[in-house]
């Protein structure tokens, strides 16, 4: 024997030992599976069996027994299933880790806390129920029915059983049907009351070949089966990573065209303002200083002329302080530097041409950024409503709830506020997309119209504002 064979006979061995350890390895890891998946289906079956049961021996007497039963069997089972679903997605992914050296990093959304109002009624983050136990059950399913990774946990909970199933049948059928090829198949034929013993040894040596066929294709598809698990695993359970990366793209965009509105509306406000410098306040010194000119001229040879205008200079000078004071005020008003958003909004409310009810409820003060844009943007929907909606009153209620300040202007006007037919609610858009906030808009033919603006953000300074005000 050549060493050319004596070495390509080793490497068939070595390959056949490797094939061999790979098949029950994969017939291993099935079993595991199959295994798994049992409490995941049993018990939550049980569970609905057992409450339809007890529902039917209660309400026996009455017509409604069965359909009552099948919903509480429905809930029960959903609650006892719920139970199973971080610790099934745990299990995959460290299966995945473990056999295929496939890591599924996971991140859920961050669940936001219990507030309670001064009301007394408890804020999920979503809405607002009385009982805190009814709270905490609402914000439990509301964010778990919104959190991507957790609706990709209980996708995976429903078709995980179906694909261990689908996967481990077939390659049990194939080891069972080779075994029975083997073993069951091998009766002697007779022939005149003999047996003949040629047809079987046939008999046995094909039926053997057939089934030892058979099992051997059962476990090279074994580990085949194992990989298709899990690429259906990683698509199933890798949809909160694929969201988040379409939500990191959306967001990129997102970013992008706020921050091109920010230089947008940056260099349109310094235009703004030069322009009000240059015709306002700059005209009126120019002109007090020519004025300044005459005066000087007319001292010695006309003092009553000078006197006059020494008079108009001195209104031309108020005046021009008077527009700069207003310029400032229209950059950022002093009262809401010194005060904060509530007494500026309430100083709003006094100078409002309509009839405003202000309720303001921040615990500290949003930073001054935030609070710049919702004041303008308050600003905005006053001057709207006095001109446009043919209101008789306007509420104005501003309140901080789960990290989001939350503002609310509802009018009793004729309402149909539509965005698309003036720059006023497009504008409020824009300067509250720099912020990463919302606007919201409900208004009927007929009224009344409410505009709900959102801004997240984080107060700061601890100055508690809490009251109401009419103007």
């Amino acid at each position: 024997m050549t060493a050319a064979t004596r070495t390509s006979g080793a490497t068939m061995r070595a390959q056949a030992e490797e094939a061999l350890t790979s098949g029950g390895r994969g017939l291993a890891r099935l079993g595991l599976l199959v295994l798994g998946i049992l409490p995941v289906t049993v018990l939550p079956f049980l569970a609905a069996l057992m409450a339809g049961g007890a529902v039917v021996s209660a309400l026996d007497p009455y017509s409604m027994a069965e359909l009552f039963a099948m919903a509480a069997a429905g809930v029960v089972g959903a609650g006892v299933a719920a139970l199973f679903v971080r610790r099934v997605a745990r299990r995959t992914r460290d299966q995945l880790s473990r056999w295929c050296d496939m890591r599924l990093p996971v991140s859920y959304t961050p669940r936001p806390g219990l507030e309670r109002d001064e009301r007394g009624h408890w804020w999920t983050g979503y809405s607002y129920h009385r009982s805190h136990s009814v709270a905490r059950i609402a914000q439990l399913l509301h964010w778990g029915l919104r959190d991507r990774a957790t609706r990709a946990e209980i996708l995976w909970l429903a078709v995980s059983p179906i694909v261990v199933v689908g996967l481990a049948v077939p390659v049990a059928a194939l080891l069972l049907f080779g075994f029975g090829c083997t073993f069951a198949f091998n009766d002697p034929v007779v022939v005149d009351g003999y047996a003949a013993g040629g047809e079987r040894m046939l008999s046995l040596l094909l039926n053997g070949l057939l089934g030892l066929g058979l099992m051997a294709v059962g476990v090279a598809v074994a580990p085949l089966a194992v990989r298709a698990y899990a690429e259906i695993a990683r698509r199933v359970l890798g949809q909160g990573d694929r969201a988040s990366h379409a939500q990191l793209t959306k967001r990129v965009a997102e970013l992008t065209e706020t921050r091109a509105d920010a230089v947008g509306n940056q260099a349109a406000e310094l235009r703004r303002i030069e322009r009000d410098l240059h015709d306002g306040a700059q005209a009126r010194l120019v002109a007090i200083g020519m004025t300044l000119g005459t005066i000087e001229h007319l001292m010695d040879t006309d003092p009553t002329a000078a006197r006059v205008l020494l008079s108009e200079a001195r209104q031309s000078s108020a005046r021009a302080l008077q527009e700069l004071r207003d310029l400032v005020r229209g950059i950022h008003p002093p009262v809401l530097a010194e005060r904060g958003l509530g007494d500026a909004v309430r100083a709003l409310a006094l100078d409002s041409a309509l009839p405003t009810e202000v309720c303001v409820s921040l615990p500290d003060r949003p930073p001054a950024p935030v609070e710049a844009a919702a004041y303008f943007s308050i600003c905005e929907l006053l001057a709207n409503a006095a001109k446009h909606s043919g209101a008789e009153q306007v509420w104005v209620d501003i309140l901080y709830r789960a990290g989001t300040l939350r503002i609310t202007v509802t009018d009793d006007g004729v309402g149909v506020a539509d965005p698309t037919r003036g720059t006023g609610l497009r504008g409020i858009e824009r300067r509250l997309g720099t912020f990463d906030g919302v606007l919201a808009i409900d208004s009927t033919s007929g009224g009344p119209t409410t505009i709900t603006l959102e801004l997240p953000c984080e107060l700061s300074s601890p100055r508690t504002s809490t009251s109401s005000v009419k103007a």
